[in-house]
């Protein structure tokens, strides 16, 4: 299952986001910051890498709702991408 472009704009704006709080928390390291800030900090980014996962699982699924015109393919994108939410969850 191929995803459009357009629809995951705002999920590459998420990946973005979390580059930069990496890079951050990379500089956080080398400058020796307090543990509980870089995990603070470490943390979000990986709430933020899982809200993008989770984003392009759902638009995924979106677009096999909208696509419904091979059931049997339709079945077959859904389970594909339920195995991947299990591997975000």
């Amino acid at each position: 299952m191929e995803l459009e472009r357009d629809s995951l704009a705002d999920v590459v704006m998420r990946l973005k986001r979390a580059q930069g709080q990496l890079g951050g928390v990379i500089q956080m390291i080398e400058n020796e910051r307090d543990c509980k800030d870089v995990i603070t900090q470490l943390a979000a980014v990986s709430r933020a890498l899982n809200r993008a996962g989770f984003k392009i699982i759902a638009t995924g699924l979106e677009q096999c709702v909208a696509q419904g015109d091979d059931p049997a393919q339709a079945a077959a994108d859904r389970a594909q991408l339920e195995k991947l939410f299990l591997t975000l969850a």
